[in-house]
């Protein structure tokens, strides 16, 4: 029996109600899944995302490559003993970052050079070295390296990125594989301080056998509709998978272009395997992809914006810092279950952010990440109980109707 299965219950149109299953949990479908790019989502502890609702999180294995090294994370237990999150976990090859690297990377078919963002140094990043680093770290759900391109890239431009996607894929999963049969490499030699526990390396039979993890390809194309069909019958053509990402997505295309671009693989993306929108996660793109047949997301928009002052609501995003807030005694957004929105009231948040406190940052943040993981638990209940078509289109109407921004 596999480690990773996939099934459905109530559909509306292209909208399901899933449970994708992990060798660390099942994540009831659809699910947005909070970024902890550096092994944690930031400002928050992987304890308030479990209280949110959270059930499955993501990492970066870029970044983790970077720092503290995937070799370091493996050595400490891999990426769920590391981060302390006992649930499903995923983790993302690093294209995007590469591709925001333009002046200090250099893409071939071969693969990507690159300079570190953190001191400059020079990497090698290929379909067979990400495969290797992705292992390392251990996430039940790896991804592919792929070429990502601007949104509204040209034709030609498009399609070569797609192609190139398409044989790196060949070659993620030939070495993929390879590492299930061989196993993983032999480790470094780390030392510990006296008297500390030893290291998972250190007991190479054990170390050396892969964890249960899968790997899901990337739909590429751009805005272009055949370039997009292409891309997942490719994918198709290549073998199963357990699920299939749909990438290069939100890189500057207009928001009707990325919907479009999700009817277009709607009915070629097989519906006994969860689809995942990368790095896709304002409130009314997530409603709009579910409709579309969309099960899993993330992004790192809702804490990034909780930083910044910006605030998610059932009527548009809001700035909290807003002068009308000084004297508002009401929660940011009523019925939330979050701890910003049960505890505290507009005023005082506003407060905590024109005097720069810390704990401003963290409560927008955990709002934040807590209203797309509650608006996705009540897209499946709607599911559920087959009020699904009414629901999001009343949920959409409200949001844009009354968007204070």
């Amino acid at each position: 029996m596999s480690d990773f299965s996939f099934r459905t219950s109530h559909d509306a149109d292209s909208a399901r109600l899933g449970w994708f299953t992990t060798p660390h949990g099942t994540v009831e479908t659809p699910a947005f899944m909070p970024v902890g790019t550096h092994g944690t989502i930031k400002g928050l502890s992987v304890e308030e995302v479990a209280a949110a609702g959270g059930q499955m999180i993501l990492s970066n294995a870029y970044h983790l490559y970077l720092r503290p090294g995937d070799m370091m994370v493996r050595a400490l237990g891999g990426l769920h003993a590391f981060t302390r999150w006992n649930g499903p976990m995923l983790t993302d090859s690093g294209g995007f970052q590469v591709f925001s690297l333009s002046s200090l990377r250099k893409v071939s078919e071969e693969g990507v050079i690159f300079q570190s963002h953190i001191d400059g140094s020079k990497h090698d990043y290929t379909p067979e070295s990400v495969m290797r680093i992705e292992r390392n770290i251990g996430a039940d759900v790896i991804m592919q390296l792929d070429e990502l391109i601007a949104g509204q890239a040209e034709f030609s431009a498009s399609q070569a990125a797609m192609e190139r996607s398409l044989r790196w894929l060949d070659r993620c999963r030939v070495e993929f594989d390879r590492i299930t049969r061989e196993g993983r490499g032999a480790p470094p030699q780390f030392e510990v301080p006296p008297g500390a526990p030893p290291l998972a390396t250190h007991d190479p039979a054990t170390d050396i056998i892969p964890p249960r993890q899968t790997l899901f390809p990337i739909i590429q194309g751009g805005i272009h509709p055949a370039l997009r069909v292409a891309s997942a019958r490719g994918i198709l053509d290549r073998g199963d998978w357990h699920g299939i990402a749909i990438g290069g997505l939100s890189v500057g295309e207009s928001k009707p272009d990325m919907y479009a671009t999700l009817d277009v693989v709607d009915p070629v993306i097989p519906r006994t395997v969860p689809r995942y929108m990368m790095g896709v996660g304002f409130p009314d793109d997530l409603v709009e992809a579910v409709r579309r047949g969309v099960d899993l997301f993330d992004c790192v928009a809702p804490t990034r914006m909780g930083r910044n002052g910006t605030g998610f609501t059932h009527d548009g995003k809001v700035q909290v810092r807003k002068s009308s807030f000084r004297t508002d005694r009401r929660p940011l957004v009523d019925g939330c279950p979050c701890p910003c929105c049960t505890r505290y009231d507009r005023a005082y948040l506003r407060h905590l952010f024109v005097s720069e406190e810390m704990l401003g940052l963290r409560l927008l943040s955990l709002h934040n990440v807590s209203f797309l993981i509650t608006l996705m638990r009540d897209a499946r209940t709607a599911l559920r109980d087959g009020t699904f078509d009414a629901w999001s289109l009343n949920w959409l109407a409200r949001y844009h109707a009354k968007s204070p921004e």
